[in-house]
């Protein structure tokens, strides 16, 4: 009984498949809508005795993945940053070559599969997006309102709320009457993305303060619902990691490593895990460090770190221990000690 073994290049519409033996021999190829009804039908039609099937981390892994899983597929997503490597290896690039790659890594086994996500952890995660893409725009909107009243000499200043900012403008466009129809379309969608992300940030409250690991997490200083959603939704199952400083490696807070022969460079860090969770843990380090009041060890730390290297290595730092101890927390089903930490 032969066995084969499946790669699927993926694009927005169509994708190509390519299925090799176990000597490496292709036995068919073909292209099909990116469908994962389709695709199942076709490889079941095809190689009926189906080890294993690989395609690469993209935007529609995630659907193709369950959609080929519930269909009963050996299915397996790979880090789309190794098989390039793998790839680049081809001469020519196409279509066609890059889905034999993948069904020879498949065959090989020299790949390393992604940890896919459930639904629900996918819907919280589109809803943190959601609100982080909102709070882009609102701040995108507030820093061009402030470079335009410049250039008629007059300053926004240090308005921190919407209730400061209406009355700052008020008295600026008293100075300047004829800017305050210019400005008012731009004032009134700042006014409705606000009540958006006021209504978000609640739901995402809500949704931390009824889930039990969340709301353990957020016993921790300077974590609250936004970090502890991101945390949990990013990780998803803490038993991944064998160490809790693996977590912050995985949000890219770890130095870079080159070693070779008598020569090991540290760098900075990688930057190459989950944007989100990083830029999540460190702005809790932040608040850890600036405004939670009551001192602890990890605090303490930081600062003593903070006067020594700076308070960007510090707050990195910090941010990277913190993704250790809620990695610890989650484990462990404890709460935060203050006298321990």
């Amino acid at each position: 009984m032969t066995e084969f073994y499946a790669g699927l290049d993926v694009s927005d519409k169509t994708t190509h498949i390519c299925a090799v033996d176990t000597d490496g021999k292709v036995a068919w190829r073909g292209v099909c809508v990116t469908d994962p009804e389709i695709i199942a039908t076709q490889l079941n039609a095809r190689c009926p005795d189906l080890v294993r099937v690989v395609l690469e981390t993209g935007t529609l892994s995630s659907f193709l993945y369950h959609g080929l899983l519930e269909r009963g597929l050996p299915v397996v997503c790979i880090c789309a940053r190794h098989a390039k490597g793998v790839l680049s290896v081809q001469v020519n690039k196409s279509d066609v070559h890059d889905a034999e790659g993948l069904a020879q890594m498949a065959r090989t086994g020299w790949f390393k599969a992604v940890h896919m996500k459930d639904s629900q952890t996918h819907l919280d995660r589109a809803r943190l997006k959601m609100r982080e893409q909102m709070v882009r725009a609102h701040n995108t909107m507030v820093n061009q309102m402030r470079g335009l009243l410049k250039l008629f000499g007059l300053r926004l200043g240090g308005s921190t709320t919407p209730g400061m900012r209406n009355k700052r403008l008020d008295f600026l466009f008293r100075q300047k009457p004829e800017l305050r129809d210019i400005f008012a379309p731009m004032i009134t969608s700042l006014t409705a993305l606000e009540a958006q992300i006021k209504a978000i940030s609640a739901t995402i409250k809500r949704r931390a303060q009824s889930d039990a690991v969340c709301e353990r997490l957020m016993t921790v200083p300077g974590v609250g619902p936004i970090t502890a959603m991101t945390y949990i939704c990013s990780i998803e199952d803490p038993k991944r990691f064998a160490h809790g400083c693996d977590a912050g490696a995985y949000a890219g807070l770890a130095p870079r490593r080159f070693q070779s022969g008598e020569r090991d460079t540290k760098g900075h860090i990688s930057k190459a895990g989950d944007r989100t969770l990083r830029h999540a843990l460190y702005e809790a380090a932040n608040n850890l460090l600036c405004r939670v009041k009551r001192p602890f060890a990890l605090q303490t730390w930081g600062k003593a770190l903070a006067l020594a290297k700076g308070g960007k290595r510090a707050r990195v730092a910090v941010a990277r221990k913190l993704a250790a101890l809620l990695h610890k927390l989650w484990l462990s089903g404890e709460r935060f000690d203050w006298e321990a930490a």
